[in-house]
């Protein structure tokens, strides 16, 4: 009687232990599962969410390991996505060249709206009031291939005369103070941080992006993914924008950490980052706007407003000074943007 009640003990026990076993046995798999590992490129601007995610490890929470390269400009992102060795961006106009170039690309969300913090800087000597007095500006500054040389063209289209009226000095704006300085130039079109410095720094912002260019400007911060990328793992942008909301959340809840990342990230003050801050992180598209097709920030590509119609708006510009040579197709632009991870988001679905 012992010996069968003992078989027993021991055969219920290795039925336990057998019923166990694959639900131990998905954990360990679970556990091991290697995070995605990626190659991530943005220029160093005010990308609040971005920073304070890298800093703070936001992407490990969803099983991403992302290695971040930045650059002083949007322009080496180009190269990096022709080669394949970027596969997510974030940057400004450079999307309007990567898609000219033909670059298969998926924008999936704003990360800043550039155009909030773009302004018309000006030497109060020089009385410019504004930018309806932009022609008696001697030189003006601006980079090629910029929300700065397409905000002047804007400019000048709305006051009736040509871009190539004004002596446009094709300068980095790292460069302006100097110039402002030695008065060899009496306007800028500035973006942060050098809005903001050239403002502190006495050269006034007279108007901002908003009060000369379309729908509250036309200068949008994306971030996108190589659309091969996104093909071979299609939570990617979902988790993205998981990532991306907590950031946020968290700037929301702690000024103070997005003015630290500004300060780290950009090299500025404690005042030209608050002031950046206050400027600029509140009109980060939300995204309600985003999804919403009357929002100028839309991500609904087939209307032809939103995002689309300020891409399109930009390239227009840029071919009709001749920095690229042509303007983008509306099918083009449609084809790249892709508001999926977003809804996804919106409507519960986490990774």
């Amino acid at each position: 009687m012992r010996s069968c009640l003992r078989f027993l003990a021991i055969l219920c026990a290795s039925l336990a232990l057998l019923g166990a076993a694959p639900d131990a046995a998905m954990a360990t798999s679970a556990a091991k599962t290697p995070p995605l590992k990626f190659n991530w490129g943005a220029p160093t601007a005010d990308y609040y969410a971005l920073y304070v995610a890298k800093d703070h490890k936001l992407f490990e929470e969803v099983g991403l390991e992302p290695n971040f390269y930045f650059f002083p400009s949007g322009a080496p992102l180009l190269a990096g996505l022709k080669s394949k060795s970027l596969d997510v961006i974030t940057t400004g106009l450079a999307t309007v060249f990567a898609l000219g170039q033909q670059i298969p690309l998926k924008l999936i969300y704003w990360e800043l709206d550039h155009a909030a913090a773009e302004g018309l800087v000006v030497n109060p000597a020089a009385g410019i009031a504004s930018y309806r007095d932009i022609a008696r500006a001697k030189a003006i500054a601006a980079p090629s291939g910029t929300c700065a040389q397409v905000s002047l063209v804007l400019m000048a289209r709305e006051l009736g005369f040509k871009y190539a009226d004004l002596n446009i000095i094709n300068i980095a704006p790292p460069l302006y103070g100097n110039a402002f300085k030695s008065q060899s130039i009496q306007a800028a079109v500035a973006w942060s941080p050098y809005s903001s410095i050239l403002n502190g720094d006495g050269f006034p912002v007279v108007n901002w992006a908003n009060e000369y260019t379309p729908d509250g400007g036309v200068c949008p911060g994306l971030t996108g993914v190589r659309a091969d990328f996104l093909a071979q793992h299609p939570d990617l942008g979902l988790k993205l924008v998981q990532v991306q909301a907590k950031a946020m959340d968290m700037i929301r809840r702690d000024p103070e950490l997005g003015i630290a990342v500004l300060m780290k990230y950009l090299s500025v003050s404690h005042e030209v980052a608050r002031h950046i801050h206050e400027r600029e992180f509140a009109r980060i598209p939300s995204y309600a706007q985003q999804v919403d097709p009357a929002s100028p920030y839309s991500l609904a590509p087939a209307d032809g407003g939103g995002l689309a119609r300020k891409l399109l708006v930009a390239s227009q510009a840029l071919a009709e000074v001749g920095t690229i040579p042509a303007p983008l197709s509306p099918e083009a632009i449609a084809q790249a943007i892709d508001p999926s991870a977003i809804q996804r988001y919106l409507q519960g679905e986490r990774k």
